[in-house]
């Protein structure tokens, strides 16, 4: 028996030192930050946009007589931890002012100045205006709103960034940007990696909840609905098979994301399939903006060693 102990002993002890390993690479194995770059710029103009949108009507959605008042706000987030300052601020000039330090923020962060400034003035100005219109958030704010979160924690500008180009002119003053690998960038990665299979997972068993997820006419419903068409689809109405398919496929995607996209076999099925899936949305369903950010999260599973290479077959800006 004591010789069985031993061996059991010794043999758990295997498992949690293999398990521990491969935790830490997990986390902590240092990355290139090429993925993130290509992420941060997209996210940074994506965050522009929306609060470019919001100042264009910053009097109906955050001013004196807002579709909701402050008072209303408040009360809505009475009972969770949200907090705004713009709560309390209804002044035409302060609400213009504070958009406009976010734009440009976001601008910054886009082009790779002092990103990791840029990034984290971007998140809090994002969600200071997400918790002022709460009932105004779209999915397009919430994804945007989750990159800048994460981003806060790369070292995005490490590459094709004004931050890495006045390092190299400046190596000894200009300290914004981390060049080559570090383990910022993949913790930032893998957080990313991560929420994106809570929220598919949440989304698939969401939709098992509803009859026609399972009988396969759910996307007919969202095709002809007047709503959201952008892009004239009944014609597949004459193909139900189809129809049918494309359902199951989309629900059995979305479902199973979580678990499919890790191994090297099957994540370039999940991907294709997030560009198809979000393509269509964008492209059909008039929401270009949400369809493509949901494209450029998913490029948190493309390897920055790849990224690179693509960009320098296309000589797009220069490898540092």
């Amino acid at each position: 028996m004591g010789e069985r102990e031993s061996a059991l002993s010794e043999s758990v002890r295997s498992w949690v030192a293999d398990w521990r390993a491969a935790w830490n690479a997990f986390w902590f194995t240092p990355q290139l930050p090429h993925t993130l770059a290509i992420i941060r710029g997209f996210t940074g103009a994506m965050a522009a946009y929306i609060h470019l949108i919001w100042l264009s009507r910053i009097e109906d959605f955050f001013g004196e007589h807002a579709w909701v008042d402050r008072q209303t706000i408040q009360y809505l987030h009475a009972d969770d931890w949200a907090w705004s300052w713009l709560w309390y601020v209804d002044s035409q000039p302060v609400l213009v002012l504070h958009q406009l330090i976010a734009i440009g923020a976001a601008l910054g962060l886009a082009m790779g100045l002092a990103t990791r400034v840029t990034a984290i003035v971007s998140w809090w100005l994002m969600i200071m205006v997400c918790h002022r219109a709460t009932l105004a958030l779209f999915g397009l704010d919430q994804i945007v709103a989750m990159l800048l979160m994460y981003l806060m924690v790369a070292q995005s500008g490490g590459a094709w960034s004004l931050d890495a180009w006045l390092r190299r002119r400046f190596p000894e003053r200009w300290r914004f940007s981390v060049p080559g690998a570090t383990v910022s960038n993949n913790l930032a990665t893998r957080l990313i990696q991560v929420h994106l299979c809570v929220i598919y997972l949440f989304g698939g068993l969401s939709k098992m909840r509803g009859e026609m997820w399972f009988d396969g006419s759910a996307l007919w419903y969202t095709l002809v609905n007047y709503e959201y068409q952008s892009l004239d689809m009944v014609w597949l109405g004459r193909y139900p098979w189809l129809i049918s398919l494309l359902t199951t496929w989309t629900l059995f995607w979305e479902a199973y994301y979580c678990a499919l996209v890790w191994p090297r076999l099957t994540r370039p099925f999940v991907l294709t399939m997030a560009v198809v899936v979000h393509g269509g949305i964008a492209i059909a369903l008039g929401m270009p903006t949400f369809g493509w950010m949901m494209i450029v999260a998913n490029m948190a599973f493309v390897a920055p060693e790849i990224v690179r290479l693509v960009m320098r077959w296309l000589s797009v800006g220069r490898v540092t």
